[in-house]
Parts: structure tokens; C-alpha cells; sequence
């Protein structure tokens, strides 16, 4: 079944499905969300929500987690969040994760590690140049929002937004990406990415997260003019430097 938002022919006497799509649509734009968060941006009601979720649970497009907390903690369970699996982002994209897998496979064998991330950095520079518009046309403060802006337009459905806690920066999200799968065996295409956004906004810039190291959603954080990043962390560090040796 492909959630793509529409409903087939078959579906739409019972209203549904096109409402058990919004619901994935709007997981995978806005990334892991509480069942609160979803009520509020669909117009739902939480147990309208909670039996759409039930539905997508057991068809295996969507997971429950646990809520992520950036910075102290505060008291009590973090609250559960739902996020696509696997199978769910599979459905939004019809890709050729195999065939790119494949052929990256054999530029390393050919090439060695240099010669994948010398393809890494050659993508990135040839799509790249529509998010380079973008950013150059864009004013200082508003360019990693014009970024996030350019990427959607890719597919990437890409929010920006202030750092969470005392961090002076902001975070640009992607919570989409149609290489996840592949960059899983190749980190050299996220770390390309990485390069390429910190050119692009002219400051250094530090991923925190990854869809292909698992977590629900990429996120880079980008520091204001003057501020350092945060302190890396063992999975940020571990993101940065894994699979030299692609699988």
C-alpha cells in the first residue's frame, strides 16, 4: 500500500483510508509525533487518532518510541511518540535503493573509500545548486530556513528551527530522505551532505542525528555567527566517522 496521501478507488466509501494517510503524511513531514500533536495539526480527535494509529501499528508503516529529550530532562515518562518504519517511508518513495547500493558497491571496490566519497561530494555538487540559489537569494538570518525550504522541495520535508536549550544556533531537520537505505551501508552520502551544507551557510555545522543510523529524523544543527557548536557526542562522532569500509 502506498501512502501517498490519496486513497485508492476502493477506500474512499468508508473514509478511512484517506484520513489513515494524512496521519502517515503527517509523520513523516513533521517527523516522530505525539498522538497530541497529531489531534492538533489534523483536526482530529486523540481517539480518532489512537484508532488510525492502531491501523498503521498493525500494518507495520508506523512504530511507537520513546520521546527524545534534548537537554535536562524533566520529571516523569517521556511521552510516546510515532514514528515511520522502514516499511512506511518504502511507501512514499519508490526508489532504487538496490541498484544504488550496488553500484556504490562496486565504485568502492574499484576505488576504494576515496573513490565513494569523491561520488559523494560530485552529487552533492551537481543537485546541490538550486539550494545554493536559494541560500545566496536568502537574508543572513533567514538562509538555513531557505535551505529547509529548498530541500522540501526535493522531498526532504525539511523544517528549520531554534536549537533546543542554551545552544546559540538553530536546527535544520530533514525528516525524509530517499537515500536513507543506501546511506545506511554509505555514510559518505550523509557526510557529503554535511560538507556541503556547512559551505552553503558558510559556518560549521555538526550533525546530530541520522534516519540512517536509525534515529526519526536527520538533524544538523547550525550555530549562529560567533557561537561555537555543541560538544559532540559519542553518536554524532560515531555518524561522522562510520563505515569506511562499506559493507
Amino acid at each position: 500500500m502506498k501512502y501517498d496521501g490519496r486513497a485508492p478507488q476502493e477506500d474512499l466509501a468508508t473514509g478511512e483510508r484517506p484520513t489513515r494517510n494524512r496521519v502517515a503524511r503527517s509523520i513523516l513531514d513533521h517527523g516522530p509525533s505525539t498522538v497530541a500533536d497529531l489531534a492538533g495539526r489534523l483536526g482530529l480527535t486523540q481517539a480518532a487518532v489512537r484508532r488510525h494509529l492502531d491501523a498503521l501499528l498493525s500494518d507495520n508503516v508506523v512504530e511507537a518510541r520513546e520521546q527524545r529529550v534534548y537537554g535536562a530532562r524533566t520529571r516523569g515518562r517521556p511521552a510516546k511518540v510515532f514514528a515511520l518504519t522502514d516499511c512506511g517511508r518504502d511507501a512514499f518513495d519508490q526508489s532504487y535503493d538496490k541498484l544504488a547500493a550496488d553500484a556504490l558497491r562496486f565504485i568502492a571496490e574499484s576505488g576504494g573509500d576515496e573513490a565513494v566519497i569523491a561520488f559523494a561530494r560530485a552529487r552533492m555538487a551537481a543537485t546541490g545548486e538550486a539550494y545554493r540559489a536559494a541560500v545566496e537569494a536568502a537574508e543572513p538570518q533567514g538562509r538555513t530556513e531557505a535551505l529547509a525550504k529548498a530541500l522540501s522541495a526535493d522531498g526532504y520535508a525539511a523544517t528549520a528551527r531554534s536549537a533546543p536549550g542554551p545552544q546559540q544556533g538553530e536546527q535544520l531537520c530533514q525528516h525524509h530522505c530517499p537515500v536513507a537505505h543506501v546511506a545506511e551501508q554509505f555514510p559518505q552520502l550523509c557526510e557529503a551532505e554535511t560538507e556541503f551544507f556547512s559551505s552553503l551557510l558558510g559556518t560549521h555545522v555538526q550533525r546530530l542525528a541520522t534516519l540512517a543510523h536509525g534515529d526519526g529524523v536527520c538533524t544538523t544543527y547550525v550555530p549562529r555567527s560567533g557561537h561555537a557548536p555543541p560538544p559532540q557526542t559519542n553518536h554524532s562522532a560515531s555518524a561522522s566517522t562510520a563505515g569506511r569500509n562499506p559493507a
